[in-house]
């Protein structure tokens, strides 16, 4: 099964580079990248969108669903829940470490690294039961570096640079 990766549209904490869990939507930037992104995949052969909960998720699948699929949501590809450093710079955190499977640190209130790349883990593990030919996931930029950790290997443990941009895209084989 091949299973492609899109990571969401910009949102203003993206344009801000802050950490956010509020649930926001695509800013102008964030509609624009992913109308390219549809005509860019307007070839794509899949059976199914599966997207994260979060609306930034949602409207960034509507856009890009060309072919009028079906679009399932999966709690278990939310982003990683930052805590109390929602609505703060990037740079309150040392972004490697934070982005480090090995760490020791704990980031305030911030969902644990482990927790998070299980629950992505999970998801993918269920995924493999299916029956589907190509799958399109609509997600965000730490589950694509879970992602990544889960095809590739964890390495080293630090992910920060295994992450998408916004509206990019990459295919996994299942």
């Amino acid at each position: 099964m091949k299973v492609y990766i899109v990571r969401h549209g910009e949102v203003p904490h993206n344009a801000l580079k802050q950490y956010n869990s509020a649930d926001e939507d695509l800013n102008e930037v964030g509609v624009l990248q992913a109308n390219a992104l549809k005509e860019k995949i307007k070839d794509l052969n899949y059976d199914i969108i599966i997207s994260s909960p979060l609306v930034r998720a949602r409207h960034t699948a509507s856009i890009i669903n060309v072919h009028n699929k079906e679009v399932m949501i999966d709690e278990r590809i939310k982003e990683r829940n930052p805590g109390d450093l929602s609505g703060k710079s990037l740079t309150v955190t040392n972004r490697e470490e934070y982005w480090n499977y090995y760490t020791k640190i704990q980031y305030g209130t911030s969902e644990n690294i482990k927790d998070f790349f299980e629950r992505v883990y999970d998801f993918l593990d269920e995924l493999k039961l299916k029956e589907y030919t190509s799958v399109l996931v609509v997600a965000h930029s730490g589950v694509s570096k879970a992602f990544s950790a889960y095809f590739e290997g964890l390495g080293d443990g630090k992910v920060l640079n295994r992450g998408l941009k916004n509206c990019e895209i990459k295919v996994y084989e299942l």
